[in-house]
């Protein structure tokens, strides 16, 4: 069987050629250039589009477009960009690829255990086969998702990603568009769904030539951090932009996306552009398979995350919930410097909200923010509309030396808050290597060049210089340079080290952990009654967290985060402890007391039963 978006812009191949078509509303003239045939005068047809069909071209042809003559460019809408991002583009007919598992239909988010990695630095070969190669790890760690961070084509051959510029090529530094689907496919045979990360905030600073000819795609009516906004006002920008979500659902069938940094997207107009695409989403291949939106959002609203009944998500499945992470690593590591103070006063208060209520901060006055108002209520949905993670590549990758929780905390302490969120019913997300215990760095890094490879390095530097150990010239020097090869190569991960010693156990650790959710917690979920959990703070260091599932029976947490014991508890349950972990954790508790780092799970039955 075979899969493609029907789009109206870029290279379409049909019976007697390639379709052409490009939005360059500020040219006056529009070549298209064929590596191997004439330059042909494109047709202006109306309202700044230029389309011609080139009976030359094919499969696999290399094309670009000449602006007045004067500028040859890639196309924006570039399904392959085999020599980087400056040169030209090539066809890609996307029904030649045979997808071999065409009934897969994915699987419900109820059962996510979602894996977050970087094509190339989770393998030897940085590559979408390395990816391939390693989906049985996966599977036996007990993973069901896979999240591929962004893989738009970038500038040069290391990027994180997030400096794509030409949103529909995946990079060719990682492998060829059927390399990709490749993977894809792979995982669907060993039921892995497959998440990717896409970009709708801004373009990437090098590569990106749409101000040449398209400058209505920008406002400058808003300033990003990345500069100026795009303006989704604008029909053709969200269509750019839906088209792209429905291109990588559709033609290389991923099972969900991940919407990077949404509070940056400025829109105004009647129906915001991400509900719009949320809707066409839903309406165009929702009805076919699970398909899973998720949301990256500062503003922590809730608003995208609404419900609708026993449908389920209504537009938005889940959101990335920081603050999970922001109180847990308070309680692991003890860092207070900053975003991490607006948690370090009561982390386990905050970290008891996340698990009952979504969100830990619901509109309180947020301290890096100045003071102002965070986030929504968000105590009403289900534990699923929240991703929960003890790390991700942001809060590694943002460190100046991006230091792993490994290097950071202690064992005790590590596998005491791996226990909470592996089991916890939101679903949990891992970071590549967290699994084993991974000690190499993920740095920020990048392949840019001369006076912009000079603002980048700089711009690094200055972002910690408020930090008081790196308050000198001489401090913030040995933050590594993003652009040197050196830092991405010391971003690899090494699969060496899985079977020694503590990498050995934590990895044992997780799957433990993993095969107890799937057994024990995942049935449970659907039976979670939204809105109706209950934590507290048990002798000001215990955690104790409650939820009401729908038969009257209940789930229960019983936790000590900190490395002193917790004493007089009150009595609680132990009719069945699922799991625990720590010193002697069920003796401890008929005692009512928890050991440092201690965690249980009980699971308490109904009246009826």
């Amino acid at each position: 069987m075979r899969h493609a978006h029907a789009m109206p812009f870029g290279a379409s191949v049909r019976e007697g050629g390639v379709r052409f078509r490009l939005w360059a509303p500020a040219a006056r003239r529009v070549e298209l250039l064929l590596r191997d045939g004439p330059s042909v005068d494109m047709t202006a047809v109306g309202d700044g589009w230029f389309e011609t069909t080139g009976d030359e071209a094919a499969d696999g042809s290399r094309y670009a477009f000449r602006i007045d003559g004067r500028h040859d460019v890639a196309d924006p809408a570039s399904r392959s960009q085999p020599d980087d991002v400056h040169g030209a583009s090539a066809v890609i007919d996307p029904e030649g690829y045979r997808w071999r598992q065409h009934a897969w239909r994915g699987r419900p988010w109820h059962e996510a255990v979602v894996y977050e990695l970087h094509v190339g630095t989770f393998s030897p070969e940085g590559s979408f086969d390395g990816v391939r190669d390693r989906l049985d790890h996966l599977v036996d760690l007990g993973v069901t998702a896979i999240e591929l961070m962004p893989i738009a084509a970038f500038p040069g051959r290391r990027n994180w990603g997030y400096d794509g510029v030409l949103p529909f090529a995946p990079d060719a530094t990682y492998g060829a568009p059927d390399d990709l689907k490749r993977l894809v496919d792979a995982a669907h045979e060993r039921g892995l769904m497959m998440i990717l990360d896409v970009v709708y905030n801004h373009f990437g600073p090098e590569g990106n030539y749409l101000h040449l000819y398209a400058p209505q795609f920008f406002t400058d009516r808003v300033e990003t951090p990345w500069g100026a906004a795009i303006d989704y006002g604008r029909r053709e920008v969200r269509d750019f932009a839906i088209h792209n979500a429905l291109y990588w659902l559709q033609e290389y069938r991923f099972d969900g996306l991940r919407l990077d940094a949404v509070h940056a997207i400025v829109d105004d107009s009647d129906t915001h552009v991400l509900d719009e695409l949320a809707a066409r989403v839903r309406r165009e291949v929702g009805d076919e398979r699970h398909v899973h939106l998720i949301l990256e959002n500062e503003h922590n609203d809730a608003r995208h995350l609404e419900r609708a009944g026993d449908a389920g998500a209504r537009s938005y499945t889940a959101q990335w919930n920081d603050d999970v992470h922001h109180a847990a690593h308070v309680l692991a590591t003890g860092e207070r410097a900053g975003y991490y103070a607006a948690y370090a006063d009561r982390p386990l208060e905050h970290l008891a909200r996340c698990l009952s209520e979504g969100f830990a901060y619901q509109g309180e006055p947020y301290g890096p923010r100045g003071g102002e108002p965070r986030g929504t209520p968000s105590a009403h949905l289900p534990p699923t509309a929240f991703v929960a993670f003890l790390q991700n590549h942001d809060q590694v990758g943002n460190r100046a030396f991006g230091e792993r929780l490994a290097l950071l905390s202690e064992p005790r302490a590590t596998g005491a808050l791996s226990a909470i969120v592996l089991l916890a019913p939101s679903p949990p997300m891992l970071f590549m290597g967290e699994e084993w215990g991974a000690r190499e760095p993920f740095s920020f890094f990048c392949d840019f060049h001369d006076e912009l490879a000079d603002a980048v390095r700089e711009g690094r530097r200055r972002e910690f210089a408020h930090f008081p150990e790196f308050a000198s010239e001489d401090a913030r020097s040995a933050i590594p340079d993003p652009n040197a090869e050196e830092t991405f190569l010391r971003s690899k991960l090494d699969w060496e080290r899985t079977g020694e010693g503590e990498h050995a156990r934590r990895l044992e650790h997780y799957r433990e952990l993993l095969a107890l959710r799937r057994r024990e917690i995942v049935p449970l979920i659907g039976r979670v009654r939204p809105g109706a959990a209950q934590a507290e703070i048990l002798a000001s260091r215990g955690l104790q967290v409650r939820w009401p599932l729908d038969d009257g029976s209940e789930l229960w947490l019983r936790a000590n985060p900190s490395p002193e014991r917790v004493g007089r508890l009150p009595a609680g349950p132990t009719d069945r402890l699922l799991y625990a972990f720590g010193d002697d954790v069920a003796a401890s508790l008929a005692r009512g007391e928890l050991p440092p780092w201690s965690v249980a799970w009980i699971l308490v039955p109904g009246p009826a039963s």
